[in-house]
């Protein structure tokens, strides 16, 4: 589904709403692209790939026992909690010198962390302090990996199609630890935390085994566990993702290039999810896309305004 709007100051929103489960992020920032090249009668620069025997599974197939930890059968689902709390979207920015603080802080001498994984540490020790925790209930924060980049084929060919294969090459590692736990816990030890368990994503045998795990457990689908409240200690949960590829720039439609470009993810589950996005003036910001409980939000807000400041059009110079 696509959709152009035109706004009554002459603003145009171009927007596309798209299935994780046909495809992921990577994919969507492919198709935008084109989109944009086809509207300007250009040659599309990054033809995608649609072959899935690039990702079949092995002979025989297997697996590591880590992902019956990290995915299970739909079947396998408690029912639906009777209520909970309601989440809601916000956009903010981040200003460049505020990032580079946070990675000083997470990092230390033998680690330097990325940005990115300093701010999901910032997040998931900020949401620890939250007043309501029962400080013996576990905090869950679960990182997107996209798994191209760390996969390899038997030729050239197939490496290349595997790097624009059109699908879905996600993983989603996550860590927990009580609130207790994360109260205590200095930042740089919470983004080594972080910095581990998505170490053990970024690497070809987990990519090539989660296809595995899903054949052995095919025709049923299968769902992240992260995603849902199993046990009666499970608090809160977090998901959080990188899309510092998003191409803005190269998403002209003819209309010059787009001043502000997010994604928007109003999942309807309760797990929050945080998606970070490059700023189209180049100037270094980042735009983070939130959806989260309203209780988080707050959190945010009150305590840490020089992370949360909210996207205006003052700040986009419309």
């Amino acid at each position: 589904m696509k959709k152009v709007t035109e706004l009554k100051c002459g603003a145009i929103i171009v927007s596309c709403a798209f299935d994780h489960r046909v495809a992921d992020g990577y994919s969507l920032d492919m198709f935008l692209v084109a989109w944009a090249e086809f509207a300007q009668f250009k040659r599309i620069s990054n033809t995608p790939s649609f072959r899935r025997s690039i990702l079949n599974p092995r002979r025989p197939p297997h697996y590591n026992a880590i992902f019956d930890n990290m995915y299970l059968p739909l079947s396998s689902l408690p029912p639906p909690p009777s209520c909970e709390d309601q989440l809601h979207s916000r956009i903010y920015y981040i200003q460049q010198e505020s990032l580079n603080r946070l990675q000083s802080e997470a990092s230390s001498k033998e680690t330097r962390i990325s940005k990115f994984q300093s701010l999901t540490a910032f997040i998931w020790k900020l949401f620890a302090h939250e007043a309501d925790n029962d400080v013996n209930q576990t905090s869950r924060m679960g990182v997107v990996v996209g798994g191209r980049r760390f996969m390899t084929g038997n030729s050239e060919k197939e490496s290349s199609m595997l790097e624009n294969h059109f699908g879905n090459i996600l993983s989603i590692p996550y860590g927990e630890m009580n609130y207790s736990c994360l109260q205590t816990m200095s930042l740089n030890e919470v983004a080594n935390e972080v910095h581990s368990f998505v170490t053990e994503a970024t690497t070809e045998e987990h990519f090539r085994g989660l296809v595995d795990w899903v054949e052995l457990h095919r025709p049923e689908p299968a769902v992240a566990k992260i995603y849902f409240k199993l046990q009666e200690t499970d608090g809160d949960a977090i998901v959080a993702s990188s899309g510092q590829g998003l191409p803005i720039n190269d998403m002209n439609f003819g209309w010059g290039k787009p001043e502000f470009g997010s994604y928007h993810f109003p999942w309807g589950g309760q797990t929050g999810y945080i998606i970070t996005m490059p700023s189209a003036s180049k100037n270094g910001d980042w735009v983070v896309y939130m959806h989260l409980k309203q209780k988080h939000l707050d959190l945010i807000e009150k305590n840490t305004p020089y992370v949360s400041n909210p996207l205006t059009h003052y700040y986009l110079r419309l």
